[in-house]
């Protein structure tokens, strides 16, 4: 049986199949984040362009020239919502992080590449507007999971001068993929998937990170950790090494596969005081 077998690639690539009770995870996520949104200091639905679903959120830190974390959400580029994942940040804010959290317009209304110009318009409007927010502009770290992870890689690519001559070379100062996805030519085949993601063989070369040259390193910034959970499928630990091997050590200096979580719990992982995976997160925003 090949990697592209039909029913194995659902095998692989279908999280809430793998994980019976992930209906549990999301409407903790929603409860939590319900409850971050009004117990906590925020600003919402602010937009970053003028396209629909164009908007972000920010939690403020506590003090001025916070670092930043951009935390982009999953839900395979055709699901979910910033709205459910809320409950992220006062893990960070408490540290004195300030959090933005960007929505995306969903397939099959957009492609994936066209997502990926959005996150990197959410990022130009962070580094140019952040300071107003009490956040450094000169550090800001992005983090995502699942298809956010593959973004929060993808946004590594830009070349961010040629998108905008006001913005730095270096405008990210580096980034954290949660069980992303490096290779999309897999998922063009995916039964469950193909249809709202409608994938064509140009999409996956340009939207692959895997196939992409290694982002150039500017005085260290520019790089990628990487995790996934050790009960996660093994394509999405493959995926995890992938990038690895494209991009090299010096690209992705961290790339771990933390034991005993699925592809939801690893990033609720992401919260806890004292996890590896928090630790990896504040190591990437807290360091000079």
């Amino acid at each position: 049986m090949t990697r592209y077998d039909p029913g194995w690639l659902d095998r692989m690539y279908n999280n809430r199949a793998l994980v019976p009770d992930h209906a549990a995870h999301f409407e903790r996520w929603a409860r939590e984040s319900a409850a971050v949104r009004q117990q906590a200091r925020c600003l919402l639905d602010l937009p970053y362009g003028d396209d629909a679903g164009e908007t972000l959120d920010v939690f403020p830190g506590a003090a001025a020239h916070a670092p930043v974390l951009v935390f982009i959400h999953g839900g395979y580029w055709r699901s979910l919502d910033k709205s459910d994942h809320s409950f992220l940040a006062p893990a960070f804010t408490r540290k004195g992080v300030c959090v933005v959290m960007p929505n995306y317009a969903l397939c099959p209304a957009v492609t994936i590449p066209e997502i990926t110009l959005q996150m990197v318009r959410a990022l130009a409007w962070t580094w140019r507007h952040i300071a107003d927010h009490g956040g450094d502009p000169a550090r800001i770290t992005v983090a995502g999971h699942s298809a956010g992870g593959h973004l929060a890689a993808m946004v590594l690519t830009c070349a961010w001068k040629t998108w905008a001559c006001d913005l730095p070379a270096s405008l990210v100062k580096n980034a954290l993929s949660i069980s992303g996805v490096y290779d999309l030519a897999p998922l063009r085949l995916t039964p469950f998937l193909k249809e709202s993601l409608r994938l064509t063989p140009a999409q996956v070369r340009k939207a692959s990170p895997a196939g992409l040259p290694r982002p150039k390193l500017v005085q260290g910034r520019g790089q990628l950790t990487t995790v996934a959970g050790g009960d996660e499928s093994a394509e999405f630990l493959r995926q995890n090494q992938l990038i690895r091997g494209a991009w090299g050590a010096k690209g992705v200096p961290v790339c771990e596969v933390l034991p005993g979580l699925n592809h939801f719990s690893v990033l609720e992982a992401l919260t806890e005081p004292g996890h590896r995976l928090n630790d990896l997160a504040l190591e990437l925003l807290l360091n000079e």
